[in-house]
């Protein structure tokens, strides 16, 4: 009788899992390839989505697409609950609630990371994060709605309110997102309205340590900060967000405590890894960090388990950031190691990661960019962001498409293509009880329908599921 295939488990499709899938294309494997959504997210590129740039599906691919040519992998949409170490099983949630035991020889973790508020959970109702499309898209749909509500207000201090805008967090993600809401206001929009004047919006740029971007150098720290400056940020450097509500945030900096009356407030401060790294940190006995990373061996796997690999985000392996590049490079390196343990060659080295560089964008034109010791700003910066991007896009169809899409918004028409919202969507992200009305957290992926209900208060309306949590970005680095 013919021995059966060495069964792979992959639980995520961000870098790190699916470059783990396609390194074994072609082994004598089966791979199953377990993700809460359809899609493999591009997560560098997702405030551009916020910003109306960019279409979802260009960053966003589905899954099974992806992976449709690789025939010893298949792709399943259920939630990961438990592991079961001792009989090699994981076990998952499927769609109708149903579970369901998925058995492995080889087991991959890739489960990514999500918001840290850094103990004040509160803050996630009135300053929401953007880790996933959904809250890509609710953030673009709730900073065209204040613009929306300025041009009908007729009380000064309101459209003020209104167009009061402060994003909470000066690392990559922060710059890029205060950049594009500042373009949106001051060059995009003012000709679009005829009752308010958007250019009139404050825009506000918070950072507790004493530069933008903390994990660059100086000179490009200074050049974003100038950059951001001219185009019309307010950046408040040594602050702290101590207290936010619905109306309003109130910040701690060197002068003291302030509070602005702001309608929007966007967090963009800290990430904390998936639940499931707590888990296997349990199960294992092995060492978590402050952001819930999970300690693992120089060959990414768990101590006393060399068969439990954890790659990515959730893992904490020589200091890595969490970013795009440790993901990629680690999702490779087990996959080859697990065909060279097929293979009879047990043995490997350690893995080693090779440091591309960072960058990061700051305006149409604007960008910092620093590689093998060198460092770049201005239009040769964003022109290399723009190619590094672009190519690691899935897909040459997402490649052209981005690139179409670029030349259209940022130098043909001058505008952004996809700022559609309606009545329904507008009126629902002015509301007030966002989270409680059906948004789902983005804190923490549930990790059973149990805990959803016993927490759920008696007269809350039933809330979805929230998407996974993405695989890799606090920074974006070059290939």
């Amino acid at each position: 009788m013919a021995s059966q295939r060495h069964k792979v488990v992959v639980v995520g499709g961000g870098f790190g899992g699916l470059n783990a899938t396609h390194e074994l294309a072609g082994a004598d494997v089966d791979v199953t390839l377990v993700d809460r959504t359809n899609h493999h997210l591009f997560q560098p590129l997702l405030y551009q989505v916020a910003a109306g740039i960019l279409p979802p599906g260009l960053i966003a691919p589905a899954l099974r697409s992806v992976v449709r040519k690789q025939l010893n992998a298949r792709v399943l949409l259920a939630e990961v609950t438990d592991f079961d170490l001792e009989r090699n099983v994981v076990r998952a949630t499927e769609l109708d609630g149903r579970s369901v035991e998925l058995p492995y020889d080889t087991l991959v973790v890739a489960a990514g990371a999500t918001h840290s508020y850094f103990g004040k959970d509160q803050f996630a109702e009135f300053a929401p994060g953007m880790k996933t499309i959904e809250d890509a898209r609710y953030l673009r749909d709730g900073i065209l709605s204040k613009f929306e509500m300025a041009e009908t207000t007729t009380d000064p201090q309101e459209r003020a309110e209104w167009l009061t805008f402060v994003v909470i967090g000066a690392g990559p993600t922060g710059v890029e997102l205060v950049g594009q809401v500042a373009e949106l206001a001051h060059q995009v929009l003012p000709r679009d309205y005829r009752s308010v004047d958007t250019r009139e919006a404050r825009i506000l740029l918070l950072e507790g340590a004493g530069a933008v971007l903390p994990p660059f150098s100086p000179k490009l720290q200074q050049y974003a900060q100038r950059t951001l400056e001219k185009m019309g940020v307010e950046v408040r450097l040594n602050t702290l967000a101590v207290d936010m509500d619905h109306e309003s945030i109130t910040m701690k900096g060197p002068d003291g405590l302030e509070t602005i009356r702001a309608k929007t407030r966007i967090w963009a401060a800290g990430v904390q890894a998936s639940p499931l790294a707590r888990m296997l940190a349990e199960k294992t006995a092995a060492e978590t960090d402050r952001a819930g990373r999970i300690a693992v061996n120089p060959d990414c796997t768990l101590p006393g388990h060399p068969e439990v690999f954890a790659v990515g985000d959730m893992a904490l392996l020589n200091k890595l950031p969490g970013v795009a590049q440790p993901a990629i490079q680690e999702g490779k390196y087990v996959g080859k190691l697990i065909k060279s343990r097929l293979a009879g060659r047990p043995d490997a080295a350690p893995f080693k990661y090779f440091d591309k560089g960072s960058m990061a964008t700051i305006g149409h034109k604007s960008a910092v960019a620093e590689s093998f010791g060198r460092k770049f700003t201005g239009l040769i910066a964003y022109l290399m962001w723009g190619f590094i991007h672009v190519l690691y896009l899935v897909g040459w169809g997402n490649r052209l498409g981005t690139v179409y899409t670029w030349a259209r918004a940022l130098y043909f028409s001058k505008n952004r293509g996809h700022r559609i919202i309606t009545y329904e969507q507008a009126s629902y992200r002015i509301a007030e009880d966002r989270t409680r009305t059906g948004r789902p957290s983005p804190i923490m992926p549930r990790t059973s329908r149990a805990v959803t209900e016993s927490t759920a208060s008696p007269d809350a309306a039933p809330a979805p599921q929230p998407e996974a949590p993405p695989r890799d970005e606090d920074r974006a680095e070059l290939g």
